[in-house]
């Protein structure tokens, strides 16, 4: 096994091997001498319903908040899924992987000016796992594990173990996980909420609701030479004027992804000006039902609807036109960690008969008295999400279902979704990392996590859950996973559509910025540089 001064192999880190000190700053990239200055100006799709990155989960705050924060650990840029660190200078693990000891940098700061400490990422992390009254955080789940967090000294933080946790250091990883003042939350515990005040490469300026987010290079960043930036300027656009405005060169790009259609028309308006990024994406759609509220209380129902989907053909039409792509489990296709296509068949909703299918969803809809049944379903005014509507209702009325259609904006949706006032509703989970703790918390008990909009109780997934998330056997893991798999499924509590796939466009003068399988990391902006404008 081998390690560098400055980075980290993965095996390393996941296995935590015994008294290893781990290097911070990713390995320097190879590629032109990136230039200082300039405003980079991006495209993003939805307003941000909070400013505090501990309890959400959408690209429309993570686009605009990463460049202010630093979190512990992070991903190495163009080397997903390395861990190396941001705050931490270095760390240690213990033999049994009880312990997990880390140093942070010197000479960091807050925006403020204010020095930033091991007691303020301690309290931001108590604040994550064991959130104050009136505070909600949405990664709770993922520090059930751990049973105590100390700051011995200003640059030593030490984090102890109830169990085992194979996905502790993508946890760590994060970029969710932003450390905030701890003197500022014994303040107001919601600070976050309203407020930005971080250590990132960029000081926040104004947000305009409705217009603009203006973020300012921080001068006090701990990392030598970074920013690049002066700063950037994040405006709240609709689809069709993104693709205006990058067609127009009137920003320079959008980081969470394009269609097919609205790829290749921007790069016949931009000619050798576009450069174009895809990958497949850390991101599934997924139709969600209310289990709280009959008829959707009765497994029967759930996966006959579920039985009435073709994913393959859906896969195979609307990859053509949308961001939709891969038919998949859990866990994104493609990925370590990935059911084959041949296990995926096996399950209710996924096998390729279609007419066999849905002769079983009309016969477990007669069993159940619901053979007439209709609905609402709940759903986001915004793409792919109403394509997948539209998807949902046209295989569904197949079967007799009837299906009423009602998009809502952001707020609303998340809204309805945490008081659980729907029916059934078009959702969607996206991650940071492939590991399967991160995405299998969307399909465990709502009691658990509260992410798990379902609104259910299954006792038997968590007991699995949770032993996949103690299992350093990769293989034995893998094995708990494909059982939580085939009993998600035939339960159909929540079922996956597609998977999507990402399709990033960008102006060519943006340099140092970094693709990968999902659209939450990479977004802080310290590396990313923008070459001189072309004089035609």
């Amino acid at each position: 096994m081998t390690h560098g001064t400055n980075g980290v192999t993965r095996r390393a880190a996941l296995l935590g091997i015994p008294g290893l000190a781990l290097g911070s700053a990713a390995l320097a990239q190879s590629g032109p001498t990136p230039q200082r200055g300039g405003i980079l100006t991006f495209a993003v799709g939805a307003e941000p319903p909070t400013y505090d990155l501990h309890q959400t989960g959408t690209f429309a705050v993570m686009h605009r908040l990463a460049p202010h924060y630093s979190t512990l650990l992070t991903y190495e840029p163009g080397n997903y899924p390395n861990i190396v660190g941001d705050l931490a200078e270095s760390w240690t693990v213990a033999p049994d992987l009880m312990t997990y000891t880390f140093r942070i940098h010197a000479n960091v700061r807050f925006h403020d000016g204010t020095p930033l400490t091991a007691e303020d990422v301690r309290v931001s992390y108590e604040r994550l796992r064991n959130p104050p009254p009136g505070v909600k955080s949405d990664r709770q789940p993922a520090f059930e594990q751990i049973a105590s967090i100390e700051a011995p000294d200003d640059r030593t933080i030490v984090f102890r173990m109830k169990k085992v946790d194979a996905s502790i250091m993508d946890t760590f990883a994060s970029p969710w996980n932003s450390i905030h003042s701890a003197a500022r939350l014994r303040q107001d515990p919601s600070f976050p909420v309203r407020n930005v005040m971080g250590s990132g490469p960029f000081r926040f300026v104004e947000h305009v609701a409705g217009s603009h987010w203006v973020g300012a290079r921080f001068d006090g960043y701990f990392k030598p030479g970074r920013p690049h930036l002066d700063g950037f300027r994040a405006i709240t656009m609709s689809p069709s004027a993104m693709v205006n405005a990058l067609s127009g060169r009137q920003i320079n790009a959008e980081f969470r992804g394009f269609t097919p259609n609205e790829r290749d028309r921007i790069v016949r308006a931009l000619g050798d000006e576009a450069k174009v990024h895809e990958s497949s994406w850390m991101l599934h759609m997924i139709m969600s039902f209310n289990c709280e509220k009959p008829p959707f209380n009765d497994p029967r129902v759930r996966r006959a609807l579920s039985l009435a989907l073709d994913r393959w053909g859906g896969s195979s039409n609307l990859s053509r036109i949308s961001q939709l792509g891969a038919v998949g489990g859990l866990v994104r296709p493609g990925s370590v960690w990935s059911a084959t296509p041949e296990e995926m068949q096996r399950w209710p909703g996924y096998g390729r008969d279609m007419a066999a299918n849905r002769a079983e969803a009309r016969r477990l809809l007669r069993e159940a008295g619901h053979e007439n049944l209709s609905f609402t379903l709940l759903n986001r005014n915004h793409q792919p999400y109403v394509t997948s509507g539209i998807f949902i209702i046209d295989q569904l009325r197949q079967i007799g279902v009837r299906v009423e259609h009602q998009q809502v904006e952001l707020a609303a949706w998340y809204a309805a979704q945490g008081s659980g006032g729907y029916e059934v509703m078009v959702d969607s989970f996206t991650q940071f990392s492939d590991d399967p703790t991160n995405v299998l918390v969307k399909y465990i008990s709502m009691d658990r996590a509260s992410i798990a909009t379902q609104r259910m109780q299954d006792r038997e997934l968590d007991a699995m859950f949770d032993a996949q998330a103690q299992e350093v056997n990769p293989a034995v893991r893998k094995q708990i996973l494909r059982r939580f798999e085939a009993r998600a499924m035939e339960q159909a509590y929540a079922v996956p559509l597609l998977w999507w796939q990402r399709i990033v466009v960008m102006n060519a003068r943006v340099q140092g910025w970094s693709m990968a399988p999902t659209h939450m990391i990479y977004q802080d902006l310290a590396d990313v540089w923008l070459a001189p404008e072309r004089r035609g």
